[in-house]
């Protein structure tokens, strides 16, 4: 464990690189009115603190930085919440002053709103569809070989899927076989709408309509597709802005895995529920090792669970972000459970 003085001195080392990015000397530290010791003292505690692994240099004429582990002993002891202002409150509490029509366009404000406040790259992650529950489908032709199946969700969650006509549907069972589904299936989750179509619409679908075969492939196309998250990204080029990434092929690297629902909805889910800080070679992707990934919960329902993350380099504003994310996904969380009482 560090003394009170060491860990003042890592504070003030952790603060300032986060501030400039730059190595801090022991003269600069010295300077600092919190800081009362001489900076040969600075120097030796300095010494001490590299050598145990807390800080590091670059090269043997420079000031120091902190480490992997600095940081994290940072945010476990040291860090303190930091108070946002009157401003950044007011624009996340904007987000939630009415209610909630589609959970798609709040988790895409989201992206936005925190990617401009942070200057770091923002990820919301929805509950998977096959969580939810239908509330609506509709199937809407675009022409006569082709058409789009619509499905709401109880979480406000719309999907399109696009399929062909064969041309021997008529355009009537096309109809009958969205009044059956609207009729038999809203309300159910969607992860047993399969045994619920066995069970109650496929005789339906053989009685009333002309074409079964063909209705009943309709049918698959319109609901068994591909089940993926819902995945919103944004202020991706702020990762750009940042020192540690002038390197193309580490920002490269990053880009194409932040492109890759497949790749980052995993990791995203992978977190413990609430908040979660993982520093460099904490994440397990190579992509990331040079990388903070903070993630916070919300709830939605019962037993939904979405997340939201920043990601940023390891000289990221800790204290910030953590506030941030925790009053957002407070907020987010009071509305979706206002959301489906009165639902």
């Amino acid at each position: 464990m560090l003394t009170e003085r060491q860990s003042l001195i890592l504070q003030v080392i952790v603060d300032e690189f986060i501030e400039t990015a730059q190595p801090i000397g022991s003269r600069n530290i010295a300077k600092k009115k919190q800081i009362t010791y001489s900076p040969a003292t600075i120097r030796n505690d300095m010494a001490d603190l590299e050598d145990s692994g807390y800080l590091s240099k670059t090269h043997s004429s420079s000031g120091r930085i902190p480490s992997e582990k600095g940081y994290r002993f940072y945010v476990d002891h040291i860090m303190s919440p930091l108070k946002l202002s009157q401003e950044e409150v007011s624009i996340i509490k904007g987000q939630f002053d009415e209610r909630m029509i589609e959970l798609e366009k709040v988790m895409q404000n989201s992206a936005h709103i925190l990617s401009e406040l942070t200057k770091y790259t923002t990820l919301v992650l929805g509950p998977e569809v096959y969580e939810t529950k239908l509330k609506q489908i509709q199937i809407v032709p675009i022409n006569k070989q082709s058409a789009i199946a619509i499905l709401v969700t109880d979480t406000g969650h719309v999907e399109h899927r696009s399929f062909a006509i064969p041309s021997n549907v008529d355009q009537s069972d096309l109809e009958k076989v969205v009044n059956i589904l609207n009729e038999k299936l809203v309300g159910v989750p969607i992860i047993y709408l399969d045994q619920m179509i066995e069970s109650e619409v496929v005789d339906l679908i053989n009685r009333y309509t002309s074409n079964f075969e063909q209705s009943y492939r309709i049918l698959q196309q319109a609901l068994f597709g591909s089940q993926s998250s819902s995945l919103y990204v944004s202020g991706k080029s702020n990762i750009l802005m940042q020192p540690e990434f002038s390197d193309i092929e580490k920002a490269r690297s990053l880009f194409n895995m932040m492109e890759s629902e497949e790749q980052i909805a995993p990791i995203l889910k992978a977190n413990k529920q609430g908040l979660n800080i993982s520093i460099g070679h904490e994440n397990q992707v190579e992509a990331m090792n040079n990388c903070t990934l903070i993630t916070a919960t919300y709830n939605m329902g019962e037993d939904q669970v979405g997340t939201i993350a920043l990601l940023g380099p390891t000289r990221m504003e800790y204290a910030k972000a953590v506030s941030l994310l925790d009053l957002w996904s407070s907020y987010m969380s009071q509305s979706l459970d206002s959301w489906f009482n009165e639902g």
